[in-house]
């Protein structure tokens, strides 16, 4: 019974490495998005860490319409990276979780 319970403590301490390390690569998966005229572009990490904007300077005689650019595409991109990132954080936790019949139910 403590062997088992040590195995899967041990299993979990792995899978908690394996998710730290995994945080620490979707820093370096880069998230572009662009609206569709290309006026507003916007990259962000995996982890939803903005990265750069760019904006097209006919966008900056227009407060109003850049502001609309700017919620539709960072929403658009936090959309994308959120994907990204629950995809690949729940494969790692799923990878680690002991044989447990009805917790596969739980990562679908």
């Amino acid at each position: 019974m403590f062997g088992d319970l040590m195995g899967m403590m041990g299993k979990l301490k792995e899978t908690q490495a394996k998710v730290e390390a995994t945080k620490k690569r979707l820093d370096t998966v880069l998230i572009d998005q662009a609206s569709s005229d290309g006026l507003l572009k916007i990259t962000l990490t995996a982890n939803r860490e903005i990265k750069s904007i760019e904006v097209d300077n006919s966008l900056l005689n227009d407060k109003e319409q850049l502001e609309d650019y700017l919620i539709i595409n960072l929403n658009k991109a936090i959309e994308k990276a959120s994907k990204v990132n629950e995809t690949e954080l729940a494969a790692v936790a799923k990878e680690g979780m002991p044989n447990i019949p009805g917790m596969d139910q739980l990562f679908k």
